[in-house]
């Protein structure tokens, strides 16, 4: 399926959004009177990004056209293998670098008493967070796969600080969790580098040698593999996607890194990062090999089926609360594969739209939970009781975050999974069904957990805990007010998101399923939080303009 792109960008913006936090990062790590004022300096810059990324969005980018991939940039970089620094963003990746900007201040200002005795470890990690962001940017704005992939295993670097020197309880069990999560994370990587020495050994002569891993390039060349080199290229990227997605049965790493790590650092692995599994599925996957897509359709909405389910019932008996909000991710990831592969426009933008939803919902769940269980000392559910007389709003806003990942109507969760599940009606009603039983799983891991935690007699010992202070309210309520907007004002997004599902799934989607759905047709239709239809280009175009309407 062949990718287009726009002319190349008349200012290198996402040059600039990659360079910023990575200066700033790599001075504050290295120079030590920085690395002592490193929050206040990493907060500052991931002010500035934020504010980037919005100017960039609103002035470079034509929401009119978002299937197609602009903010360009592309310079030679090891032509001899077919190399470029190449850049540029459709509506699916600068959403979620809008997302990830948006993340990482609010990561930084909720973990500001994290080693408030030692500035410097302070700084240091503050310093990780931004290389991090630095990642994401060049995951999210990659127009080279080879670029994707190094920025894919570059990752892992901070990553693995982050978890084993700067996680929290025994040392001993950090560091095994951080060798896990390196451990599972490198496999997924040497995989999908085979995929790409196997892609580079059989690209045709007639091939542009110097561009080879463009994007655009790579979408002419793919179709011309066989079969089964498709399917063995196919297989090796998915691998790795589903590491990182993650799903069942390679999501072990998942729960235990979460329950080391600092809320903020399992709010980007988990909000963000993860993301990249399904990100890459509708980017590499979907678009250059849908034939193989077609092929392995049945076995990966089986598993997606499964990660639903057997995500949503570990998670009911989880101890850890952070083991607990992990393991609810796993079944949420399993509702995003099942939309990307299940051969639906529909179900494709309900996924894409759940990759932003999620993001907010949990780390909505995993900061809030940090507040408590800062306070408490522990993540043990079983250590607290009755926390809702003491700490109304963390009680509060921890179970307005669970109803938005659960799909209550009016919040951010709601929209996503509709459309996931409406789209999966229509082309298999026996998997939508089983995932409807997942619907009502999530109900039980989050309403029981509540129930052990805020209400009932408070437990002896807490009536001197806290309610939120000021810092904390900051970090709450524009996560708070972002599930609520996405719930009900959805059609911007969900009009942006539709061109690009359309686009993806024209190679793989049901031709009796496409002229029948409601959404994701050219002539168009998108979902609105409140259920209407509005006309899915005008939609788009809206959202570009930072309007939208229902009708």
């Amino acid at each position: 399926m062949e990718i287009t792109a726009f002319t190349d960008a008349s200012f290198p913006w996402l040059t600039l959004l990659v360079a910023l936090p990575a200066v700033a990062g790599a001075l504050v790590g290295l120079v030590p009177a920085l690395r002592r004022r490193g929050r206040q300096i990493a907060l500052g810059v991931s002010v500035v990004e934020l504010a980037l990324v919005i100017v960039a969005a609103a002035a470079a980018f034509d929401w009119s056209q978002a299937s197609t991939y602009q903010m360009v940039e592309s310079a030679r970089w090891i032509p001899q293998i077919g190399v470029s620094w190449a850049l540029g963003v459709n509506a699916l990746g600068l959403v979620m670098i809008i997302l990830a900007a948006a993340l990482v201040p609010l990561v930084l200002l909720a973990g500001w008493k994290d080693d408030a005795d030692s500035p410097g470890d302070a700084g240091a990690y503050s310093a990780l967070v931004l290389l991090l962001e630095t990642f994401m940017i060049v995951i999210f704005g990659a127009f080279d796969i080879v670029l994707f992939y190094i920025a894919f295993e570059g990752m892992l670097i901070p990553l693995y600080f982050m978890i084993g020197r700067y996680g929290v309880g025994d040392p001993e069990v950090r560091r095994h969790a951080a060798i896990k999560f390196l451990l599972y994370s490198l496999a997924g990587g040497l995989a999908m580098l085979g995929g790409l020495v196997a892609f580079a050994a059989y690209a045709p002569d007639t091939a542009p040698g110097e561009t080879l891993f463009r994007l655009d390039t790579a979408s002419q060349v793919a179709p011309g593999f066989g079969s089964g080199l498709q399917m063995g290229i196919f297989v090796s990227f998915l691998i790795a996607f589903a590491i990182k997605a993650p799903m069942v049965p390679v999501h072990t790493w998942l729960p235990d890194t979460a329950a080391v790590s600092r809320p903020g650092t399992s709010t980007l692995l988990v909000g963000v990062l993860d993301k990249i599994g399904t990100f890459g599925m509708i980017t590499l996957c979907l678009r250059l090999f849908p034939d193989a897509a077609v092929s392995a359709k049945w076995v990966l909405c089986a598993l997606a089926v499964l990660s639903i389910l057997w995500g949503g019932l570990a998670a009911i008996g989880q101890k850890d609360v952070m083991r607990l909000v992990s393991y609810t991710s796993v079944s949420h990831f399993g509702f995003m594969v099942l939309g990307i592969f299940i051969g639906s426009s529909v179900a494709l933008t309900g996924a894409m739209f759940y990759m932003v939803a999620h993001g907010v919902s949990i780390a909505a769940l995993f900061l809030i939970s940090g507040f408590l269980t800062e306070r408490g000392g522990s993540r043990q559910i079983a250590d607290y009781r009755g926390m809702q007389r003491v700490t109304p709003l963390i009680a509060g806003t921890w179970l307005v975050a669970g109803l938005a990942s659960i799909a209550l109507p009016g919040l951010s969760g709601f929209v996503p999974e509709f459309l996931v599940l409406m789209g999966t009606y229509k082309v298999n009603v026996l998997l939508a069904v089983l995932a409807v039983l997942g619907v009502v799983v999530a109900a039980l891991y989050i309403l029981l957990p509540y129930q052990k935690i805020f209400t009932g007699p408070k437990k002896p010992g807490v009536d001197a805990l806290p309610d939120m202070d000021g810092r904390e309210k900051l970090v709450a309520t524009p996560l708070i007010a972002a599930m609520a907007v996405l719930g009900i004002w959805s059609a911007p997004l969900v009009g942006s998101l539709t061109p690009v599902a359309e686009e993806a799934a024209a190679a793989v989607e049901t031709p009796a399923v496409a002229q029948a759905e409601p959404v994701a047709s050219h002539a168009g239709a998108a979902l609105v939080g409140d259920g209407t239809i509005v006309d899915a280009q005008s939609a788009g175009t809206q959202a570009g303009a930072g309007e939208g309407s229902t009708k």
